[in-house]
């Protein structure tokens, strides 16, 4: 547009040309919502597209308005122009369809959409959002969605998976899963330690170190990593290396919680029982770590072990109310007054939240028939038992492999393999884990021998299926599951007094679900948990109107819990609902 010139005051003025283009009329659309002026703000966004038709930004902000006004179906046809013919790129444009079909009611659609922006996107932006309008399509439609993958997140579930196998003892499990995690996941780097420690508890060092080169070779500074190397050459003696990597650890000041932790445990493992103190009280003065009974005791530890003897007395009190019906605490009361009575030399305590092994050993000869069930379950005892085998002297070794013998299930087993293939170990203690392995082997159904009769060095996932599907061959369940298994399908059709066609359902659902997954039972909620998923999705692949909520109130479980173990089962044995 050419400069116009006007006469002003008996003056010709010139007047400064103005550039009509996208940049102007976004300008003068962005200034119109600033005052609420939609309509105009609308104009504009048009003309700043017909300027601009290329510009998938310039289509997204008339959509946006439009989805403002309330038209939503004028909204969803510019986001899918968007999607096929300016930009397929721009992912989020499925985020915001699914937002328009939602506010238009037409759920199915919406998770269509959302569906595809979790599948396709790759950054992630409206991950958040995403999850909280995936709830409340879950209410809505009453059934959990089917997403293959979450892009943005590629890895985050089977990262989630293994940390629980992890804290749950089952290192070879969680050594299966970390393995495959791609180095595109984000997370890659935390993926690569918890390998390591998975292949450290399971006596396999070398590579456990080698994991942790890799980790510190990409990133040298990576705290997870240099805390896991210092506790590996500690084992191994090598004073030297160890006295360096504290050297360098003393000076971090880490602020996320978790490396807070993991930094105050890693020294109290090294004997920097001061700099453990501190940073154990670091994590007692935040509000979301202060209820954790097991942080309390780390922190007492610490404060004993440095012969603060009156903060560990109150620490301990606190653990106690904390964590009421632990005996932790007590054990260790006890013991401290005994210090301060002195009838009792001091020792240096271990960071573990549960009894010295003597002691616990001594509790469950009281049993008569062995380990208790909840305490073969225990996390903490399991992971406490593998590390012993692994560090313990000789006599803890021996109680420690007599007392997995009366546990006995996958996890024992290749650990015990494992033990008796270190060429390191004393041969009266191989012995003694060869027998108690070999009464293991007997005592099961045939071909459960296969999952003990290879080198332990992380088998794969689909070797584990296979062999699963042999162990039920002699199991007289009509479900085929093993007894231990049988528990769940019981429970699900004890609480639906369910017609035969739905029974047979569970029954088929359940056994095509312990077909393809290794899975400890580890209390009577899971039970409930498993039964209660069990049943919902038995009735919705037979269209019987259920929802998590009624499902949940005859269990006595939440529904969240309900549509948790729901969707694990959905994700394995995911079908389309047959009809009729």
């Amino acid at each position: 547009m050419k400069g116009k010139l006007v006469r002003t005051e008996g003056h010709l003025a010139n007047i400064i040309p103005i550039h009509l283009d996208a940049s102007f009329f976004f300008e003068r659309a962005v200034r119109s919502l600033d005052r609420n002026h939609v309509d105009k703000a609308l104009k504009y966004f048009r003309k700043a597209v017909e300027y601009e038709p290329d510009n998938p930004v310039n289509h997204c902000n008339m959509a946006g308005i439009l989805s403002e006004k309330g038209d939503y179906e004028a909204s969803n046809a510019i986001l899918a122009n968007v999607l096929d013919v300016v930009d397929p790129s721009m992912t989020e444009c499925y985020f915001y369809m699914a937002n328009n079909y939602a506010n238009m009611d037409r759920f199915e659609e919406a998770e269509r959409a959302l569906v595809t922006y979790l599948e396709e996107d790759t950054q992630g932006q409206f991950m958040t959002e995403a999850e909280e309008m995936m709830e409340l399509l879950y209410y809505e439609l009453d059934r959990p969605a089917k997403i293959n993958r979450i892009k943005s997140r590629k890895g985050v579930v089977e990262h989630d998976q293994a940390r629980e196998l992890l804290e749950e003892g089952k290192f070879a499990q969680a050594a299966e899963l970390l393995e495959g995690m791609s180095p595109d996941y984000p997370d890659y780097f935390a993926a690569r330690n918890n390998l390591a420690l998975a292949y450290y508890y399971m006596g396999l060092f070398s590579k456990a170190k080698e994991t942790i080169a890799e980790v510190l070779e990409q990133e040298p500074g990576n705290l997870h990593a240099l805390c896991n190397l210092a506790i590996f050459y500690q084992n191994e003696n090598r004073t030297d290396q160890v006295l360096l990597l504290i050297k360098k650890l003393r000076v971090i000041v880490p602020y996320q919680h978790e490396q807070v932790y993991k930094l105050a445990t890693t020294m109290g493992i090294l004997g920097q029982h001061d700099a453990a103190y501190v940073h154990f009280r670091r994590l007692l003065k935040n509000e979301e770590t202060a209820a954790d009974p097991a942080l309390a005791h780390y922190a007492a530890v610490a404060a004993y072990n440095t012969e603060r003897y009156d903060i560990a007395k109150r620490l301990w009190h606190h653990v106690n109310k904390l964590d009421p019906g632990s005996e932790v605490s007590r054990y260790y009361l006890n013991g401290l007054e005994a210090v301060l009575q002195g009838s009792q030399e001091p020792n240096m305590l271990s960071y573990h939240y549960h009894l010295p092994f003597d002691e616990q050993f001594k509790q469950w000869e009281d049993y008569g028939s062995g380990i208790p069930e909840e305490m073969k379950n225990d996390p903490l005892i399991r992971s406490s038992f593998f590390w012993a085998l692994r560090h313990g002297d000789q006599a803890t070794k021996l109680q420690v492999i007599h007392a997995l013998g009366m546990i006995g299930d996958y996890e024992v087993q290749q650990a015990l393999q494992s033990f008796i293939e270190e060429p390191d170990e004393e041969p009266a203690l191989v012995k003694a884990a060869e027998d108690v392995l070999s009464n293991l082997r007997m005592a099961e159904p045939h071909g459960q021998e296969a999952k003990v009769s290879r080198p332990f060095s992380g088998e794969t996932l689909h070797s584990i299926s296979t062999v699963k599907k042999a162990d039920r061959s002699g199991s007289q369940s009509k479900t085929g599951a093993s007894p231990h298994w049988q528990v769940v399908v019981d429970r699900a059709l004890q609480m639906s007094e369910a017609k035969a066609e739905l029974q047979q359902e569970m029954e088929r659902l359940w056994a095509d679900y312990v077909s393809r997954v290794h899975l400890e039972l580890s209390g009577s909620k899971q039970i409930e948990g498993w039964a209660a998923g069990l049943e919902y999705l038995a009735s919705k692949n037979h269209s019987r109107p259920v929802t998590y909520q009624s499902i949940a109130e005859r269990y006595g479980i939440s529904a969240a819990t309900v549509s948790k173990y729901a969707r694990q089962l959905n994700q394995i044995c995911g079908m389309t609902p047959p009809k009729g």
